[in-house]
Order: structure tokens, then C-alpha cells, then sequence
């Protein structure tokens, strides 16, 4: 294997530098070393193990792996919506240099939706069945969104002093000036109709709601202040993931966690979702920390990619690199194992073994037991992330120079059963 550079990174080096237009993007997230646990009576399970990416403005981030191997707990860990007995226990979570992980619990419930917010599986048991759905968006900005409220209503209530003040003068003008019949007429046909626009000059509620159908329109619902009256229930799957989307975005966060967006979502649907969501970031110009277990989602969506293995990143690259070229092990038995029309005549590739617990991980290497390419070293030593090429990671020890001349592990008939060669 071609190996163009080898480098360790260390705590303070940051993974890697996205660029947009030639020059450097401003870096929304930096997640450093991060490990939440959960303490059950089983055991301690290790969810996230030394975690570390970052986020750049205006770029679509993919989280993928299968299920169970942390990707929720992960964007959980982020928002620090993480529950016991679960932990954030080491690392640091850096909002534009802002470590979130020192933020009193009231400074973080004004910071999340506000600056980061999240769109989570399923949006029937997200949203609040008892509530409409325009008064759970009107929700959304009146905790986030005051100070615009408070300018838009102070803007109206001028406007209304105003109109009443041409009342008065216009009820003065008609005591005090010598009018015809005709006037008089004219005069009160004007007072009252400023009477009537005076009267119907919204009020705090009415700003919320012109607020949130406008943002309902912009996910493109059709009959926005129709489905404001309405209850989540009464909406399909499509529309309540549409309504999560406008809830999400209605203060135009920095970063928009989206996890498993088209879960339970027909493939019409689906296509729907993605698409709406790419309008929207580039509209909006908002980060995306998309989480999935569909590769197809995740090369349609996505500038940068990380794989994530039984609590860890075990490859991290662009999108484009890591589809035409994966190198870990883990990752090209993801990709091998994508149907394909082409190869109807092959047998399935299989990723052999099962998940390890994360109570009791494997020692070394998570993956060595069920990995093909395995070595002496793999079940010994930890992996770390390492760099071999521009821009791209990989934590496997066959990249890594100190081991790559290991000797490679035998499989068998068996899988419980096999020797070393060199």
C-alpha cells in the first residue's frame, strides 16, 4: 500500500482544514478527545471513545457506521443532551473557541436551537401530540428569537399610534372647520376605515405566527397557516419531518445536526428530504453534521466524511476520497457490502463476526476480530488516527510505520481458530 505521509496527530492538531473558494473556512465545531460512558448495572458502556472532528462553516459533515456504534451519542454529546446514567466524562466541545462543556445548564438552553440545533429520527415522538403545530414553531422563537419579536411588534405598535394619532387629528379638523355634508361623510368614511386597520393590527401572538408561516412556506408546505391550526398526528411522515426541519431552522442556527433524517420515510419522500435540506443549507448558509447509516445518503450530501466503528472514528476524509479509495478494512467492507444491480451474479460480501460489546471492547484494535486484514499487533495495541495522504485519517495499524510489517493473522474454516505467518 502507497503510503505518502505518515503522522501522528496530536491532541492539539486539528484533523483537518476545509477550504471553500481557495481560501480557509471559518471552523464552527471543534470536538477534541471526547468520551461519554454510560454507568449501568451491567457495566460501564463505552458509547464514545475518544471522539475528535471538526465542522467548518457552510459544509455538509457525515457521520456513518452501523447501528449501536455511537453516532447519536455523539451529536447528544454536542448539545450536551446526553442522560443518566449517561456521561460526558473527557474532552472538550469548542463552539467557535467556546468550550460548551463549561457553559452553565441556563446558558445552554439558550444556545441550543439558537446556534446549534438538532432534527432527530422520529419526528412523531419529537413533537408534542397535545401542542399545534404553530404553537410549538412559536415556541422556538419566542425562547430564541425575542429580540427580533420584540423590534417587528415595537415596528406594529407604531404603526397602530400612528394611525390613531391621524384619527385624533382628523376628528379635530372636522370639529373645527365649517365642513359640507359631503365632507363630513368623507371625513367619517376615513376615520372609519383607520378604525377598522387600527383594530386588526396584529398583536404579539399574530407577529409569532407570521413568523412561523413563513418559515413553514419555506420547506415547502403548501397552505402554511392551515397546517399551523393543525396537530402532529393529522400530518404525515414527510410533513412532520418538514415541520422538524422549519423548527430547526427558524432561528438560522450555525450548525443543524441531522440525525437519521429519512428514517421511516418512503423513497419518494426521502429524495424529497435531502433535497429540501440542500436548498435550505445553502440558502440559510448552514452547516450540516449529517448522521446515517446510508451510504448513499452520505455521497449524495455530504463534503467530508467520518466512519465511525464501536465508539471511535476509524477513517475521516472527503467524500469523494473516501468512495473512490477507502482504506480501512471496516470501511471497504461498507462499501462491499452495498447491493449492486451490476454484481447480481456475486455472492454479498459479509462483514464476518459481530458488533463487540462496549461494556467489554476488544482490546488493541476494536475491530480486529472481525477484520480480514488482520495482524499480530491489531488485538495488542490501540489504532490512532493517522494521516497518509492530504486531508485523509485512518486509524488502522496497517498505515501506521511502526507496525505495518507486523505478521498477518490467518483465518481459518473457523473463526475461533487460526495462526500466524509471516
Amino acid at each position: 500500500m502507497n503510503i505518502t505521509e505518515n503522522k501522528h496527530i496530536s491532541e492539539k492538531e486539528t484533523l483537518v482544514e476545509s477550504e471553500a473558494s481557495g481560501e480557509k473556512a471559518e471552523k464552527l465545531l471543534e470536538i477534541d478527545k471526547v468520551r461519554t460512558y454510560f454507568y449501568t448495572e451491567e457495566g460501564v458502556v463505552k458509547a464514545v471513545d475518544e471522539v475528535s472532528f471538526d465542522i467548518y462553516k457552510n459544509e455538509v459533515i457525515g457521520l456513518v457506521g452501523e447501528t449501536g456504534c455511537g453516532k447519536s451519542v455523539t451529536a447528544l454529546s454536542i448539545l450536551r443532551l446526553v442522560r443518566e446514567p449517561g456521561k460526558i466524562i473527557e474532552g472538550s466541545i469548542k463552539y467557535k473557541g467556546q468550550n460548551l462543556l463549561d457553559l452553565t445548564e441556563a446558558e445552554m438552553r439558550s444556545f441550543r436551537g439558537k446556534n446549534i440545533t438538532m432534527i432527530f429520527q422520529d419526528p412523531l415522538n419529537s413533537l408534542n401530540p397535545v401542542i399545534s403545530v404553530g404553537d410549538q414553531i412559536s415556541e422556538v422563537f419566542l425562547l430564541h428569537q425575542h429580540d427580533i419579536l420584540k423590534k417587528e411588534l415595537d415596528e406594529r405598535l407604531l404603526e397602530r399610534k400612528n394611525k390613531k394619532n391621524t384619527i385624533k387629528e382628523l376628528k379635530t379638523q372636522l370639529k373645527e372647520r365649517e365642513s359640507t355634508g359631503e365632507e363630513i361623510i368623507e371625513f367619517q368614511k376615513e376615520i372609519k376605515k383607520l378604525k377598522a386597520e387600527t383594530s386588526h393590527l396584529p398583536v404579539i401572538k399574530d407577529v409569532i405566527l407570521d413568523n412561523a408561516e413563513q418559515i413553514i412556506q419555506e420547506v415547502g408546505i403548501a397552505d402554511a397557516r392551515g397546517i399551523l391550526t393543525r396537530y402532529p398526528h393529522e400530518l404525515s411522515g414527510g410533513m412532520r419531518q418538514r415541520v422538524m426541519i422549519a423548527m430547526a431552522l427558524s432561528c438560522n442556527p450555525d450548525l443543524l445536526i441531522a440525525d437519521e433524517p429519512t428514517t421511516a420515510l418512503d423513497v419518494t419522500i426521502q429524495a424529497q428530504i435531502l433535497d429540501l435540506m440542500k436548498n435550505l443549507k445553502n440558502k440559510f448558509e448552514t452547516s450540516i453534521l449529517m448522521i446515517t447509516h446510508d451510504l448513499g445518503i452520505i455521497a449524495e450530501m455530504c463534503d467530508r466524511v467520518a466512519v465511525m466503528y464501536s465508539g471511535s472514528i476509524v477513517e475521516y476524509a472527503t467524500a469523494k476520497d473516501l468512495f473512490s479509495n477507502p482504506r480501512h478494512p471496516y470501511t471497504i467492507g461498507l462499501i462491499s457490502a452495498i447491493p449492486s444491480i451490476e454484481k447480481r451474479d456475486q455472492k454479498l460480501h459479509v462483514i464476518r463476526g459481530m458488533v463487540p460489546n462496549l461494556i467489554f471492547p476488544p482490546s488493541g484494535c476494536r475491530f480486529h476480530s472481525r477484520c480480514d486484514e488482520r495482524m499480530e499487533i491489531c488485538d495488542k495495541v490501540k489504532t490512532r488516527l493517522i494521516e497518509i495522504g492530504d486531508k485523509y485519517f485512518v486509524a488502522c495499524h496497517l498505515f501506521d510505520d511502526r507496525y505495518k510489517n507486523s505478521p498477518k493473522y490467518v483465518w481459518s474454516n473457523k473463526e475461533d481458530d487460526a495462526s500466524y505467518k509471516v
